[in-house]
């Protein structure tokens, strides 16, 4: 259910986009980033950093966009938001601080270097999925984007979680 309320404003900004132009998808999506943090917010909900990121980035790259009426803006917002996890998993990494350690660890135990091992994956995942948007964003049509940005990126995204639950089967421990 959570997968679905995170891909809540990407799907929007799909169908938004299918019935109308980039600019209303935008305004969609700023909206809709919007509705989420409010509805955690009224349910006493934790709000997670990287939705309060999202959030950011949404407001100023599709602000951007309606603003100045150029697509170009919130065809970067992706990647600037894939590179900033990157950063923030390697560079914590590097100042000794492991952050999907700090977040599922009462999910699994692992060795340090394991730890370390998917720390960097992901961080190297996100870089590729920041490079592949810009690639797709800059070559392609809008409409290409925009499909790449729902079903290539939840595809790739769903393949990389496999490889890392492979992976990961190793670790874990069977319960009896």
């Amino acid at each position: 259910m959570k997968f679905l309320f995170d891909l809540f404003p990407v799907i929007l900004f799909f169908i938004a986009f299918k019935v109308t132009d980039i600019y209303v998808a935008t305004g969609v999506a700023i909206a809709a980033t919007f509705l989420q943090v409010g509805w955690l917010g009224l349910r006493g909900r934790r709000i997670d950093p990287m939705l309060w990121a999202s959030l950011g980035i949404i407001v100023v790259f599709g602000g951007a966009t309606l603003a100045l009426q150029d697509e170009t803006f919130i065809k970067w917002k992706p990647t600037v938001l894939y590179w900033l996890f990157a950063m923030v998993l390697a560079g914590g990494t590097l100042a000794g601080k492991n952050f999907l350690r700090m977040l599922l660890r009462e999910q699994m135990q692992l060795p340090d270097e394991v730890w370390s091992r998917l720390t960097w994956s992901w961080a190297a995942f996100f870089l590729f999925m920041g490079a592949a948007n810009l690639i797709v964003a800059l070559n392609f049509s809008t409409d290409t984007w925009v499909n790449f940005k729902l079903f290539g990126a939840m595809g790739l995204m769903f393949l990389f979680v496999i490889g890392q639950a492979m992976f990961l089967a190793k670790y874990v421990e069977e319960r009896k």
